[in-house]
């Protein structure tokens, strides 16, 4: 497992997990969590951060510089334009030119517009960014946003902030199946199970904020997550059985046969 990194945009990462920054009852328990969860990629709303000072800015100010690549995402955006604008804002700040472009039309589902997040993704790959899409669990899509240079594809595994869990496992198979680019299981996990699942189905990694930020214990939760993502990753690798229907001794039945 030492050996067993993560690359994203010519970045190595050992940690398969990334944080969201919001939601936590007090910034204590925020970096708590973070060093529990020993995620390496913090994501946060460009929105939410004062780009005019970044180094004053009430959520940036509580963690330590240097020790997290951050992801700062677009949301709130509603077309492509906003979420290019957005983008281009924080990384004229100095914020990062990582981003997570996404892009919401529905206020109540949140999920994501398939044809802008293709839109934006196309544009700000060209313009030099490390793009990680968060998208809908369309297999076809996440393919095209590979194909248009995506760094990673973040498929949702349901609602953002419903902690429903993995509903379509057949879909995030094909999609991590058909990838050549890292797939971040991105929103919808609820529990420690939840990640377990989704790190077996051959995902690189898994990102979360609601379900550690909202724990009534954030930070044993974050330390929960942290080992359900090692726990999958290995299960995962060592290659699980075949699912068969009916039983088979693990002793052999022929040495129990009297003849």
């Amino acid at each position: 497992m030492s050996q067993d990194n993560l690359v994203i945009g010519g970045k190595t990462l050992s940690s398969r997990i990334f944080i969201g920054t919001g939601l936590f009852p007090n910034p204590f328990v925020q970096k708590e969590a973070i060093r529990a969860s020993g995620s390496e990629v913090l994501t946060f709303a460009i929105r939410r951060i004062n780009l005019e000072s970044t180094e004053d800015d009430s959520i940036l100010q509580h963690l330590e510089e240097g020790s997290y690549t951050f992801l700062p995402n677009t949301s709130g955006a509603r077309t492509a334009e906003e979420a290019v604008r957005i983008a281009r804002l924080a990384r004229a700040s100095g914020l990062s030119d990582w981003v997570k472009v996404e892009i919401s039309a529905n206020e109540r589902t949140l999920l994501p517009d398939p044809i802008e997040t293709l839109k934006a993704t196309e544009i700000l790959v060209k313009e030099g960014f490390t793009v990680l899409p968060y998208t809908s669990d369309d297999p076809i899509l996440c393919k095209r946003l590979e194909e248009a240079g995506a760094a990673a594809v973040m498929p949702g595994a349901a609602p953002i902030g419903t902690g429903l869990g993995i509903l379509n496992p057949y879909h995030i198979g094909l999609i991590v199946e058909e990838a050549k680019v890292p797939i971040i299981v991105d929103a919808g996990l609820g529990s420690a199970s939840d990640v377990a699942q989704a790190m077996e189905l051959g995902v690189s990694g898994v990102l979360m904020n609601t379900p550690v930020a909202k724990a009534k214990d954030p930070v044993m939760m974050a330390h929960a997550m942290r080992l359900a993502v090692q726990a999958g990753r290995l299960s995962y690798l060592s290659g699980r059985i075949t699912k068969k229907k009916y039983a088979t001794a693990s002793s052999g039945l022929e040495q129990f046969i009297v003849k």
